[in-house]
């Protein structure tokens, strides 16, 4: 019984954690003039996912209503786009 307690309590917390990730809009607003990728990691953290395209890196930061995803060319940060609804 104690087992399947602290099941339901583990997915309860789950549940938690997503009600409070931030929206498409909160990580905008936050990266708002960042314009460096020192600036962009202060201001977000460290991203979800980050790949790579020749010289060019992708930062992807999960959102609750989708993603938002930065383009970084050198140090610069040079794009941003949504997805998701």
């Amino acid at each position: 019984m104690r087992f399947f307690a602290t099941k339901i309590a583990f997915v309860l917390l789950l549940l938690l954690a997503g009600c409070f990730a931030p929206s498409k809009a909160d990580i905008i607003k936050k990266a708002e003039g960042a314009s460096t990728r020192a600036d962009l990691e202060s201001a977000l953290g460290e991203p979800s996912e980050v790949s790579k395209i020749g010289p060019i890196e992708k930062w992807t930061y999960k959102a609750a209503d989708g993603a938002v995803i930065f383009l970084l060319a050198g140090d610069s940060v040079t794009f941003e786009v949504t997805e998701g609804p």
